[in-house]
C-alpha cells in the first residue's frame, strides 16, 4: 500500500471524520481526529493532576536565580538600665506576663523564669483559672506571699487575672466599679504607699470585631476609673491592653486594619488614655524601636519569623516618669503565646 492508496467503506458503515493515513517502514495505520482529541486530553489533565497533587511550581529555568526568602528582623532586648535619668538607683521592679492559661505555663516552667527574673510583683493576665484549680506550685510559692487573684463569675477558665508581691499593699481591690465589665474578672489594683499598681487584661474585639463596641464602651470607662485613680496617687498599668498603638508596634500594619487589636477605634481609645496624662514607659525610652513585640501567633511560625505585635505595656501617671528607669520586653521568654515585660523604676 502507497501514500496514495484509498480506502473504500460501504455506505452503511461509512464514517464522518477526517482520516490520516501514516505509513512508515511499510506498516501503515489510520487515526483518527476523535482519537487524537482524546489522547491529548489524557495527556493534558495527566499533567495537570501532576500540578496539584504535589502543590509546587513548575521548576525554573536552568541558570534562573530563585528569590531567597528574607531573613527575619529579630529584636535584641538591651542590657537593662539601672538608672533614673537624674541618677537614682531603681528599687521597684514589676513583671507582667499574660500567660495564655495558668496550669498550661506552669507545666512549661514558666516559674523558673519567674525566680530568675526576681521581680518585686508579678502581674498575670489570661490565667484561665479559677482560683479553687490553681496550680499548688504557684499557691504555695514563697517568694510571693501576699497572692490575689480574680476571674470570670459566669465562665470558669476564661479571662482572669492574678498579682503576686513580696510586700503587701495597704490595700487590694477588684474591678473598676462596672458590674458589666467586673464579673469577667480583668483587673486588680493595688494600693502602695507611693502609687497605685493596676494590672489588666482588656478585652478584645473579637473575630470579626463582635466586641468592638462593648471594647469602646470598656475603655472610656477604664480611662474614668484610672483618671480617678490618679487623683488620688499616681500609677502604673501594666498588662495584655489588646492594641498595637502605632504602626510600628506590630509587622503588618497594612492587612491589620480592620481586624481587633489595631481598629482605628481602638486606637482612638489608647489616644485617649495617653492625652489624660499617662505615658507608654516603652516608647518614652526607645520612641523608634522597631520589631518589638510581645504577642506572636501560635500559627505560621510566627514568633521564630518574629511576625508579630506589641500588646503588652507599662504605662505610668506624668508624676512617676522622673522615677523611670527601663521598661524591658523579654522576648526570649518562652511558655505562653505572649512574652514576659519588666519594669524598673525609682518610687
Amino acid at each position: 500500500m502507497t501514500k496514495s492508496s484509498v480506502f473504500l467503506f460501504p455506505a452503511a458503515t461509512r464514517v464522518y471524520s477526517c482520516v490520516r493515513v501514516v505509513c512508515l517502514r511499510g506498516v501503515c495505520g489510520i487515526r483518527t481526529s476523535e482519537s487524537m482529541s482524546k489522547r491529548a486530553k489524557k495527556n493534558e489533565q495527566e499533567a495537570g493532576d501532576g500540578d496539584h497533587d504535589n502543590g509546587t511550581a513548575p521548576a525554573a529555568k536552568k541558570g534562573k536565580k530563585v528569590k531567597e526568602p528574607e531573613a527575619p528582623i529579630l529584636y535584641s532586648d538591651p542590657p537593662d538600665k539601672m538608672n533614673s535619668k537624674d541618677g537614682r538607683a531603681a528599687n521597684m521592679k514589676i513583671t507582667s506576663w499574660n500567660v495564655d492559661g495558668l496550669r498550661a505555663w506552669v507545666k512549661k516552667k514558666g516559674l523558673d523564669w519567674v525566680r530568675d527574673e526576681a521581680p518585686d510583683v508579678l502581674c498575670l493576665q489570661e490565667t484561665k483559672c479559677a482560683e479553687k484549680s490553681l496550680p499548688d506550685e504557684i499557691t504555695s510559692m514563697p517568694e510571693f506571699p501576699h497572692k490575689y487573684w480574680a476571674g470570670s463569675d459566669e465562665k470558669e477558665g476564661y479571662s482572669g487575672v492574678a498579682m503576686l508581691c513580696k510586700t503587701e499593699p495597704l490595700k487590694v481591690t477588684y474591678g473598676i466599679g462596672k458590674e458589666e465589665h467586673d464579673k469577667e474578672g480583668r483587673v486588680i489594683t493595688a494600693e502602695f504607699p507611693t502609687f497605685f499598681l493596676v494590672t489588666a487584661y482588656v478585652p478584645n474585639s473579637g473575630r470579626g470585631l463582635v466586641r468592638l463596641d462593648y471594647r469602646k464602651t470598656w475603655d472610656v470607662e477604664f480611662k474614668a476609673y484610672l483618671s480617678d485613680l490618679d487623683k488620688r496617687k499616681p500609677l502604673v498599668l501594666c498588662g495584655d491592653l489588646n492594641v498595637a498603638h502605632e504602626e510600628i508596634d506590630l509587622k503588618n500594619s497594612k492587612g491589620n486594619k480592620k481586624n481587633a487589636g489595631f481598629t482605628a477605634e481602638e486606637r482612638e481609645g489608647f489616644n485617649q488614655l495617653l492625652a489624660a496624662g499617662f505615658t507608654d514607659s516603652f516608647r518614652e525610652l526607645y520612641p523608634e524601636q522597631a520589631n518589638a513585640y510581645t504577642f506572636w501567633t501560635y500559627m505560621m511560625n510566627s514568633r521564630s519569623k518574629n511576625v508579630g505585635w506589641r500588646l503588652d505595656y507599662f504605662v505610668l501617671s506624668s508624676a512617676l516618669l522622673p522615677g523611670l528607669c527601663d521598661s524591658k520586653i523579654r522576648n526570649q521568654a518562652m511558655g505562653s503565646d505572649h512574652c514576659p515585660i519588666t519594669l524598673h523604676m525609682v518610687v
